[in-house]
């Protein structure tokens, strides 16, 4: 075995072991009552994310790379998530949890062994060859447990119910934050979007392709809850110049008046995994869908960025006139430089992680909140969709925005400049917030 194979198969054993650490975290913090009961027709019970994850693995890792006869065909129908939708998953006969849990054992020691003895770079066919190249189907087995993960928090979010999460949470902003500059320049030029390199980055991440963009001011860092208490003080969500048509028309039938889990005390309070509290003034917003993001830029005489200017403000160095892989660089993320993989229950301060700031200064562009874009889902220039259409291709088009950057729920191996998310303008219920922009002056560029 080579010491590329070895350190290859150690990096896959341990992203696969994070990822199912954190759904044991996520589904035994409550009781079976709670796993099988739908908290939101948004959500799927967790005891679908439980047993659905396991079904994937299943799919990808011991059939199609393994080459094993599926353990128990008559669930796949199931657990796929096209067959049926959320809301009418509670009605399924779904596997009990003893049963989803005792399924995902099996399957992931199975995985393991495979792992063992597997060559990477050579299958039995054309695609088996290409999904082990770089550990590939590993790596999209790893990041698709924990985005479920992701999903299940949010689930947890929307429960009813005494806390039954915790953690520590983020620290105070660091000196220079209250110091920061408002915005920051990005210059006008051409940067490479995308890529073509990066081994387990999924298909609408690809491939690598050159954007001209004109030089643009980006907000330094997301916006805060005390900003966005402002555009509430001032009437925004009851002046329909400040919408799109789409979304007054939500906003009036939705009843929107504030972030999604705030309520007015006499002072705004949120409530986070159970626990209410007033909100804290330099944390960045969180629970806003596109529709009150593009509307409080307007209000703030501003705009959402485009894709493409959030990906070369978070990704492009003019000195070495290279993409990153993050802002800060090409290293993975640690603690000091984002705010990931559930380490807390809540964005940090405005202004924190300094050292995971990118070249044009901006903080904050992975981890913490999703950010929303302007931007529509649609493919790259010479997309392929690989290995099913159903991961993107079926989701391109105007119905869905992207947002960009994750947030503190977000794995690290889910996360990087160049990843991709998208969702309904409508949907609150995601860890989503936004930052601005405006256009450089012409002579700026």
């Amino acid at each position: 075995m080579t010491e590329h194979t070895q350190a290859l198969r150690g990096r896959i054993a341990a992203e696969l072991l994070a990822a199912r650490d954190r759904t044991t975290l996520l589904t035994t913090a409550v009781d079976d009552a709670d796993l099988v009961r739908q908290h939101s027709p948004l959500m799927s019970p967790l005891v679908w994310d439980l047993a659905h994850v396991a079904n994937q693995e299943e799919l990808w890792l011991l059939r199609e790379v393994g080459g094993r006869t599926p353990m128990h065909p008559e669930i796949d129908p199931l657990y796929n998530a096209f067959e049926h939708p959320r809301a009418e998953r509670p009605t399924l006969p779904l596997l009990p949890p003893h049963e989803a849990r005792g399924y995902g054992h099996e399957v992931r020691g199975r995985v393991l062994d495979l792992l063992d003895r597997v060559r990477f770079g050579s299958a039995r066919d054309g695609n088996g060859e290409r999904l082990l190249a770089d550990g590939f189907a590993f790596g999209m087995i790893a990041q698709h447990e924990v985005q479920h993960d992701e999903t299940m928090l949010a689930t947890h979010q929307l429960r009813i119910g005494p806390p039954v999460l915790s953690a520590p949470a983020p620290g105070p902003a660091p000196a220079d934050a209250a110091a920061l500059p408002a915005e920051v320049f990005v210059p006008g030029g051409p940067f490479t979007m995308g890529t073509s390199a990066e081994p387990w980055a999924l298909d609408n991440e690809r491939p690598a392709h050159v954007v001209d963009v004109p030089g643009f001011y980006l907000d330094t860092t997301p916006v805060t809850n005390a900003a966005y208490a402002q555009f509430i003080a001032d009437g925004g969500y009851d002046d329909p110049r400040l919408w799109t048509a789409g979304g007054w028309a939500h906003r009036q039938r939705a009843g929107l008046a504030a972030p999604l889990f705030w309520r007015w005390e006499g002072e705004w309070v949120r409530v986070s995994f159970g626990v209410p509290a007033p909100i804290i003034p330099n944390e960045p917003v969180l629970h806003v869908c596109w529709y009150e993001a593009d509307a409080y830029a307007r209000w703030a005489g501003r705009r959402l960025p485009a894709e493409a200017e959030w990906e070369k403000a978070a990704r492009y160095d003019p000195v070495t006139g290279r993409s990153r892989r993050y802002p800060w660089g090409d290293d993975d993320p640690t603690p000091s430089l984002a705010n990931l993989g559930q380490r807390h229950l809540r964005p940090a301060p405005a202004g924190s992680y300094p050292a995971g700031a990118a070249p044009c200064g901006a903080r904050q562009l992975i981890g913490d909140v999703w950010e929303w874009t302007s931007s529509d889902f649609l493919p790259y220039p010479g997309f392929t969709a690989w290995p099913y259409k159903e991961y993107s291709q079926v989701f391109f088009g105007p119905e869905y925005k992207v947002l960009r950057g994750g947030a503190f729920g977000v794995s690290p191996v889910a996360c990087r400049g160049t990843f991709r998310n998208w969702d309904y303008p409508i949907r609150r219920q995601i860890f989503a917030g936004f930052r601005t922009a405006r256009p450089a002056p012409e002579a700026a560029r």
